[in-house]
């Protein structure tokens, strides 16, 4: 005997942010991103991913002072039509718009993808892509080298080209990050 895994009919339909989207509970939207009004699920995370995740967004909200939070498991409006919503694995917001629903991109200043098995393309390249267009100041990408320490890539958006140029790359530490500063220890084996 073997078992087939059913999809919910409303995964196979293009949705929009009004109709559909904004409607939905919490439990329905975790774990889930809509690209171009098409759901898209993720597989669970590892133990690792989400430890790196926790530790990086808890020494960035240390670091962030009043003005900035940092938050895990957080969706991002990049796009309202086609709705396109991301769930970086890490975000840095403005804090005055904690209550602001959805969170859009003037609110943020940096996201973070901790790549795992099965995302490196889209972390490497499309959500780059995305989080350009959109107007998000940096992005991080976090990859777990042979050695089994992290290397952090660092891009910082070029306004004339809506494109990220290469920051710093780090291997295990964060040792600065503009605009403040912070040092994090991801050295996790």
């Amino acid at each position: 005997m073997t078992a087939e895994m059913v999809t919910p009919a409303w995964m196979h339909n293009q949705i929009s942010a009004e109709q559909q989207y904004d409607s939905w509970s919490e439990e329905q939207c975790a774990g889930i991103e809509i690209v171009d009004g098409m759901i898209v699920v993720s597989l669970s995370a590892s133990k690792r991913h989400n430890r790196l995740a926790r530790v990086l967004a808890d020494a960035l909200d240390a670091a962030a002072g009043p003005d900035w939070n940092a938050d895990t498991d957080f969706d991002v409006r990049l796009r309202d039509v086609p709705l396109t919503n991301r769930r970086p694995d890490v975000i840095v917001y403005r804090a005055e718009t904690i209550d602001l629903t959805p969170t859009r991109p003037e609110h943020v200043l940096l996201v973070v993808e901790v790549v795992s098995p099965g995302s490196e393309t889209t972390d490497r390249i499309v959500k780059v892509d995305q989080y350009a267009k959109a107007g998000i100041p940096f992005y991080w990408r976090i990859e777990q080298a042979v050695t089994g320490v992290p290397i952090i890539y660092t891009y910082v958006l070029d306004p004339a080209t809506n494109a990220y140029r290469d920051g710093e790359m780090f291997t295990g530490v964060i040792k600065a990050a503009a605009p403040f500063s912070v040092t994090v220890d991801l050295g996790i084996t």
